[in-house]
């Protein structure tokens, strides 16, 4: 009876896992090394999961040619392979936030949970001033999402 406990201790515990437990994990390995679910021979879960998805908003005034800030927003939020719900562009510049119906948009895309980012070119596009900046940063976050200022790193030292 002390031998088979022994045995028992040195034995490597072996683990005790269902047949959806290994397809899971077989799902997740091959996520992690970049095989698509349909590659896979596998079916899972994970094709059940979509993109992140975010809301690209522009801001600027009235006339302002922002198509080359469209086009870098969008490459920008595809690089994080993010799924863009919609392009909103508005021409109320000089207008605080809480007085866009645009922003105001953008926003309910993300109350709804049809995306969850907000992503603007410079800060300046929310505003420039700190505290209605801060105020809807805040807004977004109580939605259940979040505001990302493109390349925010590289352009902290300019302040904008």
């Amino acid at each position: 009876m002390g031998g088979t406990e022994r045995e028992q201790r040195r034995r490597p515990a072996t683990a005790r896992r269902t047949e959806s437990d290994s397809q899971r994990r077989q799902v997740l390995a091959d996520a992690a090394a970049g095989v698509s679910p349909s590659e896979a021979s596998v079916p899972g879960e994970a094709t059940r999961i979509g993109r992140f998805r975010c809301v690209i908003y522009l801001c600027g005034t009235p006339h302002a040619d922002i198509a080359e800030l469209r086009k870098e927003c969008i490459e920008y939020a595809e690089a994080f392979c993010w799924a863009i719900a919609a392009v909103i562009e508005d021409d109320a510049g000089a207008l605080p936030p809480e007085r866009r119906p645009r922003l105001r948009q953008a926003v309910d895309l993300i109350r709804s949970g049809e995306a969850g980012a907000v992503v603007v070119a410079r800060r300046s596009m929310i505003s420039s001033v700190t505290q209605e900046y801060s105020q809807t940063a805040r807004e977004i976050e109580q939605a259940s999402g979040f505001l990302h200022v493109m390349g925010a790193v590289k352009d902290a030292p300019d302040g904008d």
